[in-house]
């Protein structure tokens, strides 16, 4: 049976690929060369100048039309009101290991997170797809905050921008993990991919996109034929256990989402990773990492445990290291192949949703 991309869609809201058809005026954050290209002919400059925007929005850095020195002042003049999609900084905090979290205004107000995380040879964005999220899992901070709406492609490649010029060094690493579930917001997520890919220089291999599972979702997306990681986010062991911690679980038994990350398996030829929160006491005994390894015998597969990062709004709470020891020994001794994962920028509100709770 033919499975059709995910961008050729609906999305939960009710957008498709031909629902984010631009307007002449903007914003050009997001579009290719040739598009850029066809738009500043459509201005009356010659197709030359397409290159130059290009450079200028992906390489320079461009906030408006008006940075764009090599531009005619006239045609800058009467080119004001366009958009180029550019976010507002509206806070920035530094933790003590060097992760930094911004907090960025988008054109309509609302307010989301974009966190970057430097290493030794990399810097990678955690970048969000949506403001704020309809999961609603229990343990999550994002969640909590409900949802508002889908971020438009543009929105989302302005995160990597910003880490970017802020860290003054190229962005290496993507991971859809910030607030938000990407294949809600499938046309945009995937045009966002690929603009990253081709316009920025960044490796879809070197880009994770993270989800908790939406029915169909996972299969269709692997048509697109993205070389993207994916991600997908169990937290237990079991499908009651999942009820309790993920709502929309209800919709999609454990066992269904499993068959489909098979499938994306078969289509794709690459491994699927599973991210596993522990919460003390609820899912980090080692019989529910037996459970675990149970359901991904033969799966090529591999398994990030993440030890909770406690929030006020929920009373779970970080596993002991001997739990976590025990937890990764269970796996591996069931030849599972298992990392574990702690989260950076610990003392800056690290959960995602966190920090734009906090600030006004």
């Amino acid at each position: 049976m033919a499975v059709t991309p995910l961008s050729a869609t609906n999305s939960s809201a009710g957008l498709s690929a031909s629902d984010e058809t631009r307007s002449p005026a903007g914003p050009l954050l997001g579009q290719s060369l040739a598009e850029l290209t066809e738009w500043v002919q459509a201005q009356g400059q010659p197709s030359y100048r397409g290159k130059q925007l290009y450079q200028w929005i992906y390489q320079q850095g461009a906030r408006s039309l008006q940075d764009i020195t090599v531009f005619p002042k006239a045609w800058r003049q009467a080119m004001e009101s366009v958009d180029l999609g550019r976010s507002a900084l509206h806070h920035r905090v530094v933790a003590s290991d060097g992760t930094v979290k911004y907090l960025l205004k988008l054109a309509d107000g609302q307010i989301i997170e974009t966190v970057g995380i430097p290493s030794a040879k990399r810097l990678t964005v955690c970048v969000s797809s949506q403001v704020g999220c309809p999961m609603a899992c229990d343990f999550c901070a994002t969640g909590k905050g409900g949802f508002v709406r889908n971020l438009a492609t543009h929105e989302i490649v302005d995160q990597v921008l910003t880490v970017q010029e802020d860290f003054g060094q190229r962005v290496s690493h993507i991971v859809f993990m910030g607030m938000g579930e990407p294949l809600l917001n499938v046309p945009n997520v995937v045009a966002a991919i690929r603009c990253l890919n081709r316009d920025v220089g960044i490796g879809q291999r070197a880009m994770t996109l993270s989800t908790v599972g939406v029915p169909g979702r996972i299969r269709a997306l692997a048509a697109e034929q993205l070389q993207v990681t994916l991600a997908v986010s169990l937290h237990a062991s079991n499908q009651p256990q999942r009820l309790q911690l993920i709502p929309s679980a209800g919709a999609y038994p454990l066992a269904v989402l499993l068959d489909e990350c098979r499938e994306y398996v078969q289509i794709t030829g690459r491994r699927v990773t599973f991210e596993y929160i522990l919460l003390a006491g609820l899912n980090d005994q080692p019989a529910n990492a037996a459970e675990l390894a149970q359901h991904l015998r033969g799966f090529q597969s591999h398994v990030n445990l993440i030890p909770y990062n406690p929030i006020s709004e929920a009373d779970y709470q970080r596993p002991s290291e001997a739990s976590i020891r025990n937890f990764v020994a269970e796996l591996e001794s069931r030849r599972i192949a298992v990392t574990v994962r702690y989260s950076r920028g610990l003392d800056e509100n690290a959960a995602c949703g966190q920090l734009r709770a906090s600030q006004p």
